[in-house]
């Protein structure tokens, strides 16, 4: 059976509409920015009602319930085949007066020593064009859906960057990058 996250997209109006983000805590994440942050969203049982599952991650990742008149999204699958169900919620709050639960790991690895983490270090509100940077990539379809349900037009998603060819070593790399001598 396919693991399951349920999240709430929250969005807010200035001059365009607004998302609500929130960025991985924990060392993996810290110096990542572009393409790392999230909706607040997490695991839920295979039994579990995914719209109060939602809600409660909710509740944990950014220590605020929120209510309002839920627009159910399209669940998006991630490249590790987990299965996203996310609803978007019209609701104003504080990015900065966020109070994440935490998770506990061995840090430094195999240091034997056990830090705790927040989930969730910070919270931002982004418009359109920064959050799609900004999100991880299995999440953009949930922003462009949004978006378009909302009557606003989505901008293009970023460029992905396109991978490096593996670098050369050795031999073939010296041949390859040696000038050629003349005698």
């Amino acid at each position: 059976m396919k693991k399951r996250s349920a999240g709430i997209l929250a969005y807010r109006w200035r001059d365009e509409p607004e998302l609500f983000l929130v960025h991985p805590g924990g060392p993996f994440w810290k110096n990542k920015d572009d393409g790392a942050w999230s909706i607040p969203k997490g695991e839920i049982d295979a039994d579990e009602n995914p719209l109060r599952g939602a809600l409660r991650e909710f509740q944990e990742e950014v220590g605020q319930a929120i209510d309002g008149d839920f627009i159910a999204l399209d669940p998006v699958t991630i490249s590790g085949g987990k299965v996203i169900e996310a609803w978007a919620v019209e609701h104003d709050l504080d990015a900065s007066a966020i109070t994440s639960n935490s998770f506990e790991i061995e840090w430094p690895p195999r240091s034997g020593k056990r830090q705790a983490f927040p989930e969730v270090d910070r919270a931002a509100w982004f418009p359109a064009p920064i959050a799609l940077q900004k999100i991880t990539p299995g999440q953009v379809s949930l922003l462009v859906q949004l978006l378009e349900k909302l009557g606003a037009t989505p901008p293009a998603p970023p460029p992905v960057a396109p991978k490096r060819p593996p670098a050369r070593s050795g031999t073939a790399a010296r041949r390859t990058a040696a000038p050629k001598r003349t005698r």
